[in-house]
């Protein structure tokens, strides 16, 4: 099988002896947020060789459910340079109480296992990259 038969397809005879070609589709996995818990976080942060954004979130939380996909994206776009990892508060209230979580959506930046910075609020793509790409940089 040649090199564009393999990206696009094989092709083989039908019914009536037709050439078809048949059309295979190979899916790349998505990065995704990591989820921490009050049992995996801090080890998490501490083991991690990259700085490390956790998105501090709640289901019933509207500007949380906007900011989602933007988490979700800087995971793919950010991967093995930066750990995007999501925290829900409401099942994990050790966590919260640790980085006194008040208001969320709460962004919490590390570098070193060391807290470095605190977004709250919903913050645009161009915002959370900036942040990023300032402590990339450090």
């Amino acid at each position: 099988m040649g090199l564009l038969q393999s990206i696009f397809g094989k092709k083989e005879g039908n019914q009536d002896g037709k050439i078809e070609e048949k059309k295979t589709e190979t899916v790349m996995e998505k990065v995704k947020p990591t989820n921490l818990t009050d049992l995996n976080m801090e080890q998490t942060i501490k083991d991690s060789s990259i700085p490390v954004l956790v998105d501090c979130w709640a289901p019933w939380c509207v500007p949380c459910q906007r900011v989602a996909p933007i988490i979700d994206a800087l995971a793919e776009e950010y991967k093995g340079r930066v750990l995007i990892s999501k925290l829900n508060t409401e099942q994990n209230r050790k966590m919260s109480a640790k980085y006194q979580i008040r208001s969320i959506p709460s962004l919490l930046f590390f570098k070193d296992g060391k807290l470095i910075h605190i977004m709250v609020g919903a913050a645009s793509k161009r915002d959370l990259q900036r942040e990023i790409d300032a402590i990339l940089l450090k």
